[in-house]
Protein backbone atom coordinates (compact mmCIF):
# COMPACT_ATOMS: atom_id res chain seq x y z
CA UNK A 1 0.00 0.00 0.00
CA UNK A 2 2.82 2.36 0.83
CA UNK A 3 4.40 1.74 -2.56
CA UNK A 4 1.04 2.33 -4.27
CA UNK A 5 0.59 5.61 -2.41
CA UNK A 6 4.05 6.77 -3.38
CA UNK A 7 3.41 5.87 -7.01
CA UNK A 8 0.18 7.90 -6.99
CA UNK A 9 2.08 10.86 -5.53
CA UNK A 10 4.70 10.58 -8.25
CA UNK A 11 1.95 10.58 -10.88
CA UNK A 12 0.33 13.67 -9.30
CA UNK A 13 3.71 15.43 -9.30
CA UNK A 14 4.18 14.66 -12.97
CA UNK A 15 0.68 15.99 -13.66
CA UNK A 16 1.66 19.25 -11.94
CA UNK A 17 4.61 19.51 -14.30
CA UNK A 18 2.31 19.17 -17.30
CA UNK A 19 -0.05 21.74 -15.85
CA UNK A 20 2.81 24.15 -15.36
CA UNK A 21 3.62 23.74 -19.05
CA UNK A 22 0.08 24.59 -20.08
CA UNK A 23 -0.37 27.55 -17.78
CA UNK A 24 -0.61 30.92 -19.50
CA UNK A 25 1.25 32.69 -16.75
CA UNK A 26 4.11 30.29 -16.19
CA UNK A 27 7.52 29.73 -17.69
CA UNK A 28 6.97 28.73 -21.29
CA UNK A 29 5.29 31.98 -22.31
CA UNK A 30 6.42 34.52 -19.75
CA UNK A 31 9.11 33.02 -17.59
CA UNK A 32 11.09 31.90 -20.62
CA UNK A 33 12.55 35.33 -20.78
CA UNK A 34 13.73 35.18 -17.18
CA UNK A 35 14.96 31.60 -17.52
CA UNK A 36 16.77 31.70 -20.80
CA UNK A 37 17.57 35.30 -21.71
CA UNK A 38 19.73 36.50 -18.88
CA UNK A 39 22.03 37.98 -21.46
CA UNK A 40 19.52 40.76 -22.12
CA UNK A 41 19.33 42.07 -18.57
CA UNK A 42 22.96 43.04 -18.14
CA UNK A 43 22.89 45.19 -21.26
CA UNK A 44 20.15 47.49 -20.00
CA UNK A 45 22.45 49.51 -17.76
CA UNK A 46 24.83 50.30 -20.64
CA UNK A 47 22.38 51.58 -23.25
CA UNK A 48 24.56 54.59 -24.01
CA UNK A 49 27.64 52.45 -24.67
CA UNK A 50 28.08 51.18 -28.24
CA UNK A 51 27.23 47.50 -28.59
CA UNK A 52 28.90 44.85 -30.73
CA UNK A 53 25.81 44.54 -32.93
CA UNK A 54 25.51 48.28 -33.66
CA UNK A 55 25.78 48.95 -37.42
CA UNK A 56 28.53 51.54 -36.92
CA UNK A 57 30.57 49.11 -34.82
CA UNK A 58 30.03 46.26 -37.28
CA UNK A 59 31.05 48.50 -40.17
CA UNK A 60 34.39 49.40 -38.56
CA UNK A 61 35.13 45.83 -37.45
CA UNK A 62 34.33 44.51 -40.92
CA UNK A 63 36.67 47.03 -42.54
CA UNK A 64 39.63 46.25 -40.29
CA UNK A 65 39.06 42.50 -40.66
CA UNK A 66 40.18 42.70 -44.28
CA UNK A 67 39.06 40.62 -47.25
CA UNK A 68 41.82 38.32 -48.50
CA UNK A 69 40.17 35.91 -50.95
CA UNK A 70 43.24 33.66 -50.98
CA UNK A 71 42.94 33.19 -47.22
CA UNK A 72 39.15 32.91 -47.09
CA UNK A 73 39.08 30.22 -49.79
CA UNK A 74 42.31 28.48 -48.83
CA UNK A 75 42.30 24.67 -49.19
CA UNK A 76 40.98 22.70 -46.24
CA UNK A 77 41.40 19.04 -45.33
CA UNK A 78 38.70 17.10 -47.14
CA UNK A 79 38.16 14.27 -49.56
CA UNK A 80 40.29 14.82 -52.67
CA UNK A 81 38.37 15.41 -55.87
CA UNK A 82 39.66 16.11 -59.39
CA UNK A 83 40.09 19.86 -59.99
CA UNK A 84 37.73 21.67 -62.35
CA UNK A 85 39.15 24.01 -64.99
CA UNK A 86 37.12 26.63 -66.82
CA UNK A 87 38.02 28.87 -69.73
CA UNK A 88 36.65 32.37 -69.12
CA UNK A 89 36.61 35.68 -70.88
CA UNK A 90 37.77 38.76 -68.97
CA UNK A 91 34.13 39.67 -68.32
CA UNK A 92 33.31 36.19 -66.98
CA UNK A 93 36.41 36.28 -64.78
CA UNK A 94 35.33 39.62 -63.36
CA UNK A 95 31.84 38.26 -62.62
CA UNK A 96 33.31 35.16 -60.96
CA UNK A 97 35.55 37.37 -58.81
CA UNK A 98 32.59 39.50 -57.74
CA UNK A 99 30.64 36.33 -56.85
CA UNK A 100 33.59 35.01 -54.84
CA UNK A 101 33.83 38.36 -53.02
CA UNK A 102 30.16 38.18 -52.01
CA UNK A 103 30.59 34.61 -50.80
CA UNK A 104 33.68 35.65 -48.84
CA UNK A 105 31.74 38.43 -47.10
CA UNK A 106 29.16 35.86 -45.95
CA UNK A 107 31.90 33.56 -44.68
CA UNK A 108 33.42 36.47 -42.75
CA UNK A 109 30.20 37.25 -40.89
CA UNK A 110 31.23 37.68 -37.26
CA UNK A 111 29.89 35.31 -34.56
CA UNK A 112 27.80 36.97 -31.82
CA UNK A 113 29.40 38.46 -28.72
CA UNK A 114 27.08 38.09 -25.70
CA UNK A 115 27.17 38.48 -21.95
CA UNK A 116 27.40 35.26 -19.97
CA UNK A 117 23.99 33.78 -19.21
CA UNK A 118 22.79 33.83 -15.63
CA UNK A 119 22.71 30.56 -13.64
CA UNK A 120 19.40 28.73 -13.31
CA UNK A 121 18.61 27.80 -9.69
CA UNK A 122 14.81 27.79 -9.66
CA UNK A 123 13.07 25.17 -7.48
CA UNK A 124 9.44 24.45 -8.45
CA UNK A 125 8.47 22.18 -5.58
CA UNK A 126 9.86 19.92 -2.84
CA UNK A 127 7.93 16.67 -2.29
CA UNK A 128 9.49 14.91 0.68
CA UNK A 129 7.17 11.92 0.22
CA UNK A 130 9.21 11.03 -2.89
CA UNK A 131 12.53 11.14 -1.08
CA UNK A 132 14.41 7.87 -1.45
CA UNK A 133 12.07 6.46 -4.11
CA UNK A 134 15.00 6.14 -6.50
CA UNK A 135 18.71 6.89 -6.65
CA UNK A 136 18.57 8.42 -10.13
CA UNK A 137 17.27 11.76 -11.36
CA UNK A 138 14.21 11.95 -13.60
CA UNK A 139 14.28 14.53 -16.40
CA UNK A 140 11.12 15.76 -18.16
CA UNK A 141 11.71 17.49 -21.50
CA UNK A 142 9.28 19.18 -23.84
CA UNK A 143 10.30 17.85 -27.28
CA UNK A 144 7.74 19.81 -29.31
CA UNK A 145 9.45 20.77 -32.58
CA UNK A 146 8.13 24.30 -33.03
CA UNK A 147 9.41 25.62 -29.67
CA UNK A 148 12.70 27.60 -29.66
CA UNK A 149 15.33 25.76 -27.64
CA UNK A 150 15.76 28.73 -25.32
CA UNK A 151 12.07 28.52 -24.35
CA UNK A 152 11.93 24.73 -24.14
CA UNK A 153 10.64 23.55 -20.73
CA UNK A 154 12.99 21.08 -19.02
CA UNK A 155 12.72 20.07 -15.36
CA UNK A 156 14.58 17.62 -13.14
CA UNK A 157 13.22 15.51 -10.27
CA UNK A 158 15.98 14.94 -7.71
CA UNK A 159 16.15 11.73 -5.60
CA UNK A 160 15.30 13.83 -2.52
CA UNK A 161 11.94 14.85 -4.06
CA UNK A 162 13.00 18.32 -5.28
CA UNK A 163 11.54 19.38 -8.62
CA UNK A 164 13.66 22.10 -10.25
CA UNK A 165 14.43 23.65 -13.60
CA UNK A 166 17.35 22.09 -15.44
CA UNK A 167 20.59 24.08 -15.28
CA UNK A 168 22.34 25.24 -18.44
CA UNK A 169 24.68 22.27 -18.69
CA UNK A 170 21.75 19.86 -18.43
CA UNK A 171 19.71 21.84 -20.94
CA UNK A 172 22.50 21.88 -23.52
CA UNK A 173 23.10 18.15 -23.13
CA UNK A 174 19.41 17.16 -23.35
CA UNK A 175 18.71 19.43 -26.31
CA UNK A 176 21.66 17.82 -28.09
CA UNK A 177 20.18 14.38 -27.33
CA UNK A 178 16.74 15.17 -28.79
CA UNK A 179 17.80 17.72 -31.43
CA UNK A 180 21.38 16.83 -32.45
CA UNK A 181 23.47 19.64 -33.90
CA UNK A 182 25.98 18.51 -36.49
CA UNK A 183 29.52 18.49 -35.13
CA UNK A 184 28.52 19.02 -31.48
CA UNK A 185 29.45 16.36 -28.92
CA UNK A 186 27.57 15.46 -25.74
CA UNK A 187 30.86 15.81 -23.88
CA UNK A 188 33.16 18.69 -24.77
CA UNK A 189 36.34 17.60 -26.60
CA UNK A 190 39.50 17.46 -24.49
CA UNK A 191 41.07 20.14 -26.67
CA UNK A 192 39.24 22.76 -24.62
CA UNK A 193 41.09 21.87 -21.43
CA UNK A 194 43.52 24.62 -20.43
CA UNK A 195 46.65 22.46 -20.73
CA UNK A 196 45.63 21.26 -24.20
CA UNK A 197 44.79 24.76 -25.39
CA UNK A 198 48.36 25.87 -24.67
CA UNK A 199 49.70 23.09 -26.88
CA UNK A 200 47.29 23.95 -29.71
CA UNK A 201 48.15 27.65 -29.44
CA UNK A 202 51.84 26.81 -29.79
CA UNK A 203 50.94 25.31 -33.19
CA UNK A 204 49.21 28.55 -34.29
CA UNK A 205 45.83 26.80 -34.56
CA UNK A 206 43.85 29.57 -32.88
CA UNK A 207 41.33 29.75 -35.70
CA UNK A 208 40.66 26.00 -35.51
CA UNK A 209 39.97 26.32 -31.77
CA UNK A 210 37.49 29.14 -32.30
CA UNK A 211 35.74 27.34 -35.16
CA UNK A 212 35.29 24.23 -33.02
CA UNK A 213 34.16 26.34 -30.08
CA UNK A 214 31.37 27.87 -32.21
CA UNK A 215 30.01 24.40 -32.92
CA UNK A 216 30.39 22.94 -29.42
CA UNK A 217 29.13 25.73 -27.14
CA UNK A 218 26.34 28.29 -27.03
CA UNK A 219 27.67 31.87 -27.53
CA UNK A 220 26.59 33.00 -24.04
CA UNK A 221 27.89 29.94 -22.18
CA UNK A 222 30.75 30.24 -19.72
CA UNK A 223 32.88 27.75 -21.67
CA UNK A 224 32.44 29.65 -24.95
CA UNK A 225 33.52 32.88 -23.30
CA UNK A 226 36.43 31.19 -21.49
CA UNK A 227 37.84 29.66 -24.67
CA UNK A 228 37.51 32.89 -26.64
CA UNK A 229 39.14 34.91 -23.86
CA UNK A 230 42.06 32.47 -23.62
CA UNK A 231 42.53 32.57 -27.40
CA UNK A 232 42.48 36.37 -27.61
CA UNK A 233 44.85 36.69 -24.68
CA UNK A 234 47.37 34.34 -26.30
CA UNK A 235 47.17 36.17 -29.62
CA UNK A 236 47.68 39.53 -27.92
CA UNK A 237 50.52 38.23 -25.75
CA UNK A 238 52.50 36.93 -28.74
CA UNK A 239 51.36 39.54 -31.27
CA UNK A 240 49.93 36.92 -33.63
CA UNK A 241 47.04 39.06 -34.86
CA UNK A 242 47.68 38.06 -38.48
CA UNK A 243 46.39 34.55 -37.73
CA UNK A 244 42.84 35.91 -37.47
CA UNK A 245 43.01 38.65 -40.10
CA UNK A 246 40.54 37.98 -42.94
CA UNK A 247 38.67 35.47 -40.77
CA UNK A 248 35.29 35.80 -39.06
CA UNK A 249 36.99 35.91 -35.66
CA UNK A 250 39.09 39.06 -36.17
CA UNK A 251 36.24 41.45 -35.28
CA UNK A 252 35.54 39.62 -32.02
CA UNK A 253 39.22 39.81 -31.04
CA UNK A 254 39.37 43.54 -31.83
CA UNK A 255 36.18 44.12 -29.82
CA UNK A 256 37.60 42.23 -26.84
CA UNK A 257 40.81 44.30 -26.89
CA UNK A 258 38.86 47.54 -27.32
CA UNK A 259 36.73 46.90 -24.26
CA UNK A 260 39.83 45.94 -22.28
CA UNK A 261 41.58 49.17 -23.45
CA UNK A 262 44.50 47.12 -24.75
CA UNK A 263 44.67 47.92 -28.47
CA UNK A 264 48.29 49.12 -28.52
CA UNK A 265 49.63 45.80 -29.77
CA UNK A 266 47.03 45.53 -32.54
CA UNK A 267 47.56 49.19 -33.49
CA UNK A 268 51.32 48.71 -33.74
CA UNK A 269 50.79 45.58 -35.86
CA UNK A 270 48.61 47.55 -38.28
CA UNK A 271 51.23 50.28 -38.60
CA UNK A 272 53.96 47.69 -39.21
CA UNK A 273 51.91 46.31 -42.09
CA UNK A 274 51.20 49.84 -43.38
CA UNK A 275 47.47 49.50 -42.73
CA UNK A 276 47.11 53.14 -41.78
CA UNK A 277 43.40 53.43 -42.52
CA UNK A 278 42.70 50.34 -40.40
CA UNK A 279 44.67 51.92 -37.56
CA UNK A 280 42.64 55.13 -37.84
CA UNK A 281 39.40 53.11 -37.85
CA UNK A 282 40.54 51.19 -34.76
CA UNK A 283 41.27 54.39 -32.83
CA UNK A 284 37.95 55.91 -33.96
CA UNK A 285 36.14 52.86 -32.61
CA UNK A 286 38.13 53.08 -29.38
CA UNK A 287 36.82 56.62 -28.92
CA UNK A 288 33.27 55.42 -29.59
CA UNK A 289 33.58 52.72 -26.93
CA UNK A 290 35.38 54.98 -24.44
CA UNK A 291 33.98 58.48 -25.11
CA UNK A 292 35.09 59.79 -21.70
CA UNK A 293 38.74 58.84 -22.15
CA UNK A 294 41.28 61.64 -22.29
CA UNK A 295 42.18 60.66 -25.84
CA UNK A 296 38.57 60.81 -27.05
CA UNK A 297 37.94 64.21 -25.49
CA UNK A 298 41.15 65.67 -26.90
CA UNK A 299 40.41 64.31 -30.36
CA UNK A 300 36.89 65.76 -30.23
CA UNK A 301 38.18 69.20 -29.19
CA UNK A 302 40.72 69.20 -32.04
CA UNK A 303 38.37 67.49 -34.50
CA UNK A 304 41.35 65.30 -35.31
CA UNK A 305 41.28 62.88 -38.25
CA UNK A 306 43.76 60.62 -40.02
CA UNK A 307 47.30 60.67 -38.71
CA UNK A 308 46.43 63.51 -36.32
CA UNK A 309 43.93 61.17 -34.63
CA UNK A 310 46.65 58.56 -34.15
CA UNK A 311 48.99 61.18 -32.70
CA UNK A 312 46.37 62.23 -30.15
CA UNK A 313 45.85 58.62 -29.14
CA UNK A 314 49.59 58.04 -28.84
CA UNK A 315 50.04 61.09 -26.60
CA UNK A 316 47.01 60.64 -24.36
CA UNK A 317 46.29 56.91 -24.17
CA UNK A 318 48.97 54.64 -25.62
CA UNK A 319 51.67 52.99 -23.55
CA UNK A 320 53.73 52.53 -26.72
CA UNK A 321 53.53 56.12 -27.90
CA UNK A 322 57.17 56.23 -29.00
CA UNK A 323 56.79 53.48 -31.55
CA UNK A 324 53.49 54.84 -32.88
CA UNK A 325 54.95 58.32 -33.36
CA UNK A 326 58.04 56.93 -35.15
CA UNK A 327 55.86 54.82 -37.43
CA UNK A 328 53.73 57.86 -38.26
CA UNK A 329 56.82 59.96 -39.01
CA UNK A 330 58.10 57.28 -41.39
CA UNK A 331 54.69 57.10 -43.09
CA UNK A 332 54.51 60.90 -43.50
CA UNK A 333 58.01 60.99 -44.98
CA UNK A 334 57.14 58.28 -47.49
CA UNK A 335 53.91 60.09 -48.35
CA UNK A 336 55.77 63.36 -48.89
CA UNK A 337 58.30 61.66 -51.19
CA UNK A 338 55.57 60.01 -53.26
CA UNK A 339 53.72 63.33 -53.54
CA UNK A 340 56.88 65.13 -54.67
CA UNK A 341 57.54 62.48 -57.30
Amino acid sequence: MAALGAARCLFRSYSRVKNVQKSKHMLVKCGARTLCSGTQDTALSDDAKPQFTDPAVQDVLTRITGLDLQKVFRPIKQELKPPTYKLMTDEQLEQATELATEQAKKLLKMPPVLQERKPVNDVLSVDKILEGMDTAKYVFTDITYNIPHRERFIVVREPDGTLRKANWEERDRLIQVYFPKEGRKLTAPLIFKEENLKMVFSQDRHEDVLDLCLVQFEPDSSEYIRVHTATYEDLDKHGKYELLRSTRHFGGMAWYLLNARRVDGLLVDMLKKELLQDAVSLVSLFHMVHPHSESAQEAASQQATGTDLLKVYAQKESQRSGYIELALQAYEQMDAKSSAA
